[in-house]
Parts: C-alpha cells; structure tokens; sequence
C-alpha cells in the first residue's frame, strides 16, 4: 500500500526531528469540501522579509475569497523563516495574516505541514496550530500525500542544523538570501526526481514545495509551454485570420516567457527529465511558491479535479496570461485577480499513472 509505505518513509528516514511524525488526513469523498494548497510563504520581519511584497495580497485573498466559500487551507511547508527570525518576531509583523489562519483554525479548516525552514515549530509549546510532517486527501482519484519536499534531500536529513546557522547568523547580518534547493537548479532537480520516483513506484500522486518551481503532472512550466506552442502552431493553419492574429500574439508572448525561463535555468538542467526515457506519469505536482514578484501560484483541489491556479495584481502579471486567452476572474473592488492556467480530472490523471507508470519488459 503506498499510504503504508509513505508512513515509513516519514516517520523512518525523512525525519530527523527526534519526534512522532503526524501524518493529516483530510477526506474529500466525504465532506464534498475543497482544498487550497501553498507553500513557502517565508514570512519574516524586517527589510528583507520574503513575503512583504505579496502578504496583504495573500491575506486578502484567503479571507475574501477562500474562507467565505468553505475551503480548506493547507500550508505546506517553510511558512516562517526560522532559519532568520523568531517565531516571536514574526507573529508580531504578521499578525493580520495570522489573524486570518485563525479564520480557518476555528472551523477545521487549517493544516499546516513543516518545511526546512519552519521545522523548528515543533519545539514550540503554544504554536497555536496543529502540526504534521504530511497529510493525505482521500478524493475520488485515490489519496493524494502532501509534504513539503525537503524530505528526499539527504543535506537536509542529515545537516539540518548546518544551513539554519549559515542563515541566521551568516548570510542575514550581510543581507545575503537563502542559500537553498530553489536558488541551485541541480539540487532542485534530483530532489523532485526523488519525489518523482516516489510516486512513480507507488502509483500515487504527490503534492510537494520547497523548491518554489510550479510542477503540474510532473512536468514543469517550461516543458508546459513548449507544449503549448506546439499546438497553437497546430491550430494557427485552420484558424480565421482573427484568430490567427491572436495565435500569433500567444506564441510571441510565451516564447518570450521560454526565453526567460532558459535565462534564469542552467541549459543542462533544462535538457533533463524526470522521467527519463519514458513517458511522463503525470504523478507529482507543486504549488509553486507565494513570493514570486509577478504574483501567487497555488494548487486548488476538489474530490474530482486538480487545478493550477495564478492570482495576480492587474498590470503586473505575467505576459503570457495579458496576452494568452485565459478567463481572468476579479476579485470585485480590488485589483486581483485569479486564472487556472491548467486543470485534470483526478480519474484520468489515476488512470494514466497506472498505465504509464507500468514498467515494460
């Protein structure tokens, strides 16, 4: 049983915390609820805190549009920034974001998983939040095991305390960033391949962060977007010449999109796969990151479907999305706003992982 195995590999291996690991468990076949999932917030205090340029969005967003309509939170991972601050310190910057946790604390509605970065947490006698290494959703699809990540780096398990010294007493008096999987493309890649092997081997669907890269159905944003060219440039011959204007205007804009990306990515990191040889099993996904400049990426769940959604401030969003033909949805009085750049029926997401998760031979 995956659920069986992926128990062991938290409460065994993945953990160097001393502790029990405490494994969530939210039940969408049941409560017919839906879940939103982020990861590394990273809030802080000071010049140099991470999340100031998006927390009152980020706030605002989960009280006006997530907690009236039901959902259910899960932060997944690094939502302090221990390895710079204390908890103290924090809570005191943040506490309207902390007030709004609370929201969905009072009705259930709050998980929170430890990251690398917030794993000291535990060690807190009144954090005021339940705590879990990971959590599993039961949904219609099969379960779905959300963790942070950090887990199938062994510089984590075995140095934890390494890189949380380097931080807060090295690189933050100097003002220098997180030295972390998300800044080194190599360690990033073997880490969500791990993940990726995880999954593959145990016909299940895994929701990680930490790496603060977006991965729907194992792949990327960039393997996404050469996709998408491909079949605009399918679609372009049959099109009328309207909507060929449009086309064109698409394939411009994520080609500029393509070219950003192989500038902030080692070339030899972008050739590699996940998968290999193989066809990718469409079983690992991640939330992306709450502290992009150009705006908030998130995973949406419900018992039937999986989405890939993307808030932003109007006139500072990514081009692809001014220029593509994605629904945008305001959020009335304010200058945010919501689009789902990608969403998969649970089922066939399932069935895909069991056909092409089968090895031949």
């Amino acid at each position: 049983m995956a659920s069986t195995f992926f128990s062991d590999i938290i409460q065994g291996n993945f953990s160097d915390s001393g502790e029990d690991s405490q494994i969530g468990s939210i039940d969408l076949q049941k409560n017919n609820s839906k879940v939103l999932i982020i990861s590394d917030l990273h809030m802080g205090c000071g010049k140099r805190d991470d999340l100031a340029g998006n927390g009152n969005f980020l706030a605002y967003m989960l009280e006006h549009y997530y907690f009236p309509n039901g959902w259910i939170l899960v932060l997944n991972g690094d939502v302090e920034e221990l390895y710079r601050y204390s908890l103290a310190r924090i809570q005191q910057q943040w506490q309207n974001l902390y007030r709004v946790f609370s929201l969905f604390a009072a009705e259930n509605r709050l998980y929170k998983t430890l990251g690398n970065h917030d794993e000291a947490l535990i060690f807190e006698k009144n954090y005021p939040y339940p705590l879990y290494q990971a959590l599993q959703i039961e949904t219609s699809g099969g379960p779905i095991f959300v963790y942070h990540g950090h887990q199938s780096s062994n510089v984590y398990t075995k140095y934890g305390t390494v890189p949380r010294y380097m931080v807060r007493y090295i690189l933050k008096p100097f003002g220098i960033k997180n030295v972390s999987s998300d800044r080194n493309p190599h360690r990033r890649f073997s880490l969500e391949k791990n993940a990726y092997a995880f999954s593959v081997e145990n016909a299940c669907v895994s929701v990680i962060g930490h790496t603060h890269r977006v991965l729907f159905e194992s792949l990327c944003r960039f393997d996404f977007i050469r996709y998408e060219i491909e079949q605009l440039c399918r679609d372009y011959p049959a099109s009328e010449d309207q909507e060929k204007g449009r086309i064109a205007a698409d394939v411009s804009a994520l080609r500029a999109e393509l070219s950003s990306i192989k500038r902030s990515e080692r070339k030899d990191v972008l050739r590699k796969s996940l998968y290999g040889d193989e066809l990718p099993v469409p079983c690992l996904f991640n939330s992306g990151s709450v502290i992009s400049r150009s705006g908030i990426n998130a995973l949406e769940l419900d018992n039937e479907s999986i989405s890939l959604v993307y808030w932003f401030i109007e006139g500072k969003q990514r081009k692809f999305v001014k220029h593509g033909n994605y629904r945008i949805e305001e959020l009335p009085g304010t200058t945010y706003r919501r689009t789902v750049l990608n969403n998969e029926r649970l089922d066939y997401i399932k069935a895909r992982i069991e056909l092409l998760g089968i090895k031949n031979g």
